[in-house]
């Protein structure tokens, strides 16, 4: 099992940044795949970047070139790091990992990207 606690959302302007954190309550050595979703309003919930355990990263085609994501395994954290930020950005974003065969999600954090 893993608790996942996120924060770092909030209100910004539109080509603004924000960093959001995902704070893990056990070691993430061992965990393949660290992932970042979001959901806006009346939207399925999408996959908005992944990194594995060996550091490879993946990105929706949206937000190619303005995210990034990262991992810090001695501190169990999780990072994206949102540049660029379009009001189609906005969102709750989940933090998430599957650890054999169960999906764990965070609580979410709000993304608005607003004028």
């Amino acid at each position: 099992q893993v608790q996942l606690v996120e924060s770092g959302g909030g209100l910004v302007q539109p080509g603004g940044s924000l960093r959001l954190s995902c704070a893990a309550s056990r070691s993430i050595f061992s965990i393949y795949s660290m992932n970042w979703y979001r959901q806006a309003p009346g939207k399925q919930r999408e996959l908005v970047a992944a990194i594995t355990i060996i550091g490879s990263t993946h990105y929706a085609d949206s937000v190619k070139g303005r995210f990034t994501i990262s991992r810090d395994n001695a501190r169990n954290m999780v990072y994206l790091q949102m540049n660029s930020l379009k009001p189609e950005d906005t969102a709750v974003y989940y933090c998430n990992v599957n650890i054999e065969g169960k999906d764990y999600w965070g609580q979410g954090t709000q993304v608005t990207v607003s004028s």
